[in-house]
């Protein structure tokens, strides 16, 4: 009896999951971003051939972070991935003027995946903090994100290394994705790290 009720407890008032699939170019900096949100700080990185898979706790919530490798010969695994995301994630490296227009290109292709049209978009300008960094008015036109208003899409910019600029990612994933953290699963794994 006393672990029916703790089940019923749990189901009600536990922790909801969701399934996050962070993209990017590669060298954008998605895996910096997932360990920072996993462990709290900076480490050093290499880039990902695969993906890596965290799961973080936020606000009563659990994000499964998958991180994929996004060399150009990796993306057309993406696709691989797409099933049961409800919130993408895509990294846009602010510094790196000359390859905004492929991060365009790859952003559109995706969002035409039958599998992502109900994933709710998050396009993260990273690098901000460097002197040649677009601006994310300008990053907004070269992505085209203004043709995605069928889409909930939200632009946020940040500097990984505080604190304060990774929670903002997913405070602003929240307050976008409240519907599906409504229908969203149960309970988080162990192995998380709280925010």
């Amino acid at each position: 009896m006393g672990l029916l009720i703790s089940s019923v407890f749990t189901r009600l008032f536990g922790k909801k999951q969701m399934r996050i699939l962070m993209v990017g170019l590669d060298a954008a900096g998605k895996t910096t971003i997932l360990y920072k949100l996993k462990l709290g700080e900076i480490v050093t990185t290499i880039p990902t051939i695969g993906f890596n898979v965290e799961t973080v706790e936020y606000k009563n919530i659990c994000f499964t972070v998958w991180d994929v490798g996004g060399q150009d010969k990796i993306r057309p695994l993406w696709r691989h991935y797409f099933q049961n995301t409800q919130g993408l994630i895509f990294v846009v490296d602010s510094n790196d003027r000359e390859r905004v227009a492929e991060s365009a290109e790859e952003l559109s292709k995706m969002l035409q995946e039958d599998e992502l049209r109900e994933a709710v978009l998050l396009v993260f300008a990273n690098k901000q903090d460097l002197p040649n960094a677009m601006a994310v008015s300008d990053l907004t036109d070269k992505l085209g994100l203004q043709s995605l208003r069928s889409r909930v899409v939200s632009l946020t910019h940040a500097r990984v290394n505080a604190d304060r600029h990774t929670r903002t990612l997913l405070n602003v994933f929240i307050s976008h994705s409240s519907s599906l953290v409504a229908r969203a699963g149960d309970l988080c794994d162990a192995g998380h790290r709280t925010v």
